[in-house]
């Protein structure tokens, strides 16, 4: 358990919310108007997790069989983030327990924030649409800032505006991404296991914690003490 603990910064896609589902009708519909052939739920489930050029890059290098050329991929995005836009919450959930979670955690005075590579536009409707926006007070997209995770400037952007030691500030993520990035921002990091990590174990790399289940948080702070 981490007494110092006075923040905790989240992962959304694949750590909060299963959002995959939405990801995948909307990388299959925008491949079907780019004239490529479609690809499967469960190959973007291996594909999210470095924000939506990314997750178009690869599906467009899919379909093709070959890299995809940057002029082509910023032509394609349009076509992905509208059809995102229309398919934001309509297939995804809530993992068991995210709300109850944040609500303890939120009434014990943490300082609650999501950290996430998803674009900033798609972010807060997706929390407002599943009730819990209210609890975070900080809200980072992946085009917020000039870098995404794994690179630390998220984190260090959390710890400069809440003026907090490294030693007070938790990260939350169910991919390497997030790991990686808290262990160059210096701090503590929790994975988990159900999300999308590109197929590999998270304790590969080298979380603090490593959790099943969204609700195993709870043995690793303390929501009694704040």
């Amino acid at each position: 358990m981490w007494d110092q603990i006075k923040a905790i910064a989240f992962d959304l896609d694949g750590t909060l919310i299963d959002s995959v589902p939405d990801l995948a009708v909307a990388t299959q519909a925008a491949l079907a108007e780019l004239g490529l052939s479609s690809c499967t739920e469960t190959q973007v489930r291996t594909w999210v997790g470095n924000g939506a050029e990314m997750l178009m890059r690869r599906a467009m290098t899919h379909a093709l069989g070959l890299d995809v050329k940057q002029t082509a991929l910023d032509a394609a995005m349009p076509t992905f983030m509208h059809h995102y836009q229309e398919n934001l919450e309509k297939h995804s959930a809530l993992y068991a327990d995210v709300h109850s979670v944040l609500q303890t955690l939120f009434d014990a005075g943490y300082k609650l924030a999501v950290v996430t590579n998803k674009p900033y536009r798609f972010t807060l409707p997706l929390l407002n649409a599943f009730g819990i926006n209210d609890f975070f007070s900080l809200v980072l997209g992946g085009d917020t800032l000039a870098k995404m995770k794994p690179d630390p400037l998220p984190l260090q952007h959390v710890l400069r505006e809440w003026q907090l030691e490294k030693s007070q500030l938790l990260m939350v993520g169910d991919s390497k991404n997030d790991i990686l990035a808290a262990k160059a921002a210096g701090i503590a990091s929790i994975g988990l296991t159900y999300g999308y990590n590109y197929g590999e174990d998270i304790g590969l790399s080298g979380p603090d914690a490593v959790c099943e289940q969204f609700s195993d948080i709870l043995n690793w702070v303390n929501p009694t003490k704040q």
